[in-house]
């Protein structure tokens, strides 16, 4: 019987635990034997943690003995690999990272030929032939090596779409994570004429994500106030989000992004069906700022790949989320946290980024509930019936979401409300509704 491993972004758990160098080989292998072709090109990419190498090793391998042309591109943002792959004419990527996860995460994710990332169908495929990755005919024997300038082939794609901004005069402060761009985000930024800054650029392969990053957006607001800074960027592990902070420290999240780029890209006339996705986590405000303007707005499951679903449907190219996971498929088939900083200073078009008309929020409270399991927390009787009364509370005020998190045990318990004080009285009874459901 086939294993289910695959969740919204990969496969994901503690490296060395659940993802093991025997389930990196494995799926490697059993990823070729899904393609059906001979010998396919395969690039592997990782971040900086330190099991990454590990993984590296043990998917190449599985890669090669199914006869597999391995391509290793070494440290780079996720969202080079779709690039990569499409400049190079390959036909699969893997990407090993955990993206925002703490050091001691990794996970194991999929590209086509296409640069989108495999859909739920072909995922299945792969876990289907798992059960054959143990031996082999020997008829198939890959190879393996070092795929040479692949951040200098990334940097290249950056610059050739964004040749015609320039940040000279920007004084800038990026904070890397001390994740996947930590080289080649300030190399971007240089070359486009911006005065450069870094934070968190020296990974040891266990400080990604670790108080710093888009996750800890609150330490790059501090030192762009305390600085000078004109602007910051605060990039998460693997490279694909991208939070901003401006000059007075006000953090400006995914959501405000992507009004801004929406509007932007609409006055050029380059927002295809004049529409946008985005997903149920983002907050009411900018959908009717948004709808305001005469954007038509989608609303999806939280999770990239559902946005990046929505837009193909529908022929458009934005959408994004609240926590800086921005898709343009002007540009690329995923979310680029660099590209996406980059369109945002393409759509401030020289003005600060302080200067904007700001959309009011509403309050938003967000609890993260660890929980066993995740999806029995949600669907228990009294958690139901707790959301169905909450609801009917914010009817017309608010809104209340509580949904299982796609890649950790938890439970994200959202709230919406005219006032703070209100929103977090909703969200301390969800919370201990969720608590209480799981013992």
């Amino acid at each position: 019987m086939a294993r289910r491993l695959f969740g919204t972004d990969g496969v994901r758990g503690v490296a060395g635990t659940d993802i093991t160098a025997a389930l990196a080989h494995d799926l490697g292998r059993a990823a070729v034997l899904a393609t059906a072709r001979v010998a396919p090109r395969v690039l592997v990419v990782r971040d900086t943690r330190e099991s990454g190498e590990m993984l590296e090793a043990a998917i190449a391998e599985g890669l090669a003995s199914a006869g597999a042309e391995v391509l290793l591109g070494g440290v780079l943002p996720t969202p080079a690999a779709p690039l990569l792959v499409r400049r190079h004419g390959l036909d699969l990527a893997v990407v090993l990272s955990a993206s925002h996860n703490v050091y001691s995460d990794n996970g194991i994710k999929f590209f086509g030929g296409d640069g989108f990332k495999l859909s739920d169908e072909a995922e299945q495929l792969i876990e289907a032939r798992l059960d054959e990755s143990a031996g082999g005919s020997g008829e198939q024997i890959g190879r393996i090596r070092k795929l040479d300038d692949t951040a200098e082939d990334y940097l290249g794609e950056l610059h050739r779409r964004f040749e015609s901004l320039s940040l000279h005069g920007l004084d800038v402060l990026l904070d890397c994570a001390n994740g996947a761009t930590y080289l080649v985000a300030p190399a971007i930024f240089e070359r486009l004429g911006a005065s450069v800054s870094t934070v968190a650029a020296e990974p040891d392969g266990r400080n990604i994500n670790d108080r710093c990053g888009s996750t800890h957006i609150e330490r790059i607001a501090e030192q762009v106030v305390a600085a000078g800074h004109d602007i910051g960027f605060a990039f998460d592990g693997d490279g694909d989000r991208v939070l901003a902070v401006d000059r007075a420290g006000t953090i400006v999240d995914g959501d405000e992004m992507v009004m801004l780029i929406a509007h932007y890209l609409l006055g050029k006339d380059r927002l295809p069906g004049r529409g946008v996705a985005i997903t149920v986590m983002t907050n009411f405000a900018f959908v009717t700022a948004l709808r305001a303007a005469g954007i038509e707005v989608a609303s999806t499951a939280v999770g990239d790949r559902y946005v990046l679903e929505e837009l193909r449907q529908r022929g458009w190219t934005l959408g994004g989320e609240q926590s800086g996971h921005i898709i343009e498929l002007g540009f690329a088939p995923s979310g680029d946290g660099i590209a996406s900083a980059l369109l945002l200073l393409e759509a401030l078009a020289g003005a600060d980024l302080d200067q904007r008309r700001r959309v009011r929020k509403l309050p938003q409270r967000l609890v993260n509930v660890p929980v066993r399991d995740r999806v029995a927390a949600q669907e228990a009787p009294a958690v139901r019936e707790a959301i169905a009364r909450e609801s009917g509370g914010l009817e017309g005020r608010g809104r209340v979401l509580v949904r299982p998190s796609g890649t950790e045990p938890l439970v994200r318990v959202m709230v919406e409300a005219p006032s703070a004080a209100e929103a977090d009285e909703v969200c301390a009874r969800l919370v201990a509704a969720v608590e209480s459901a799981v013992g």
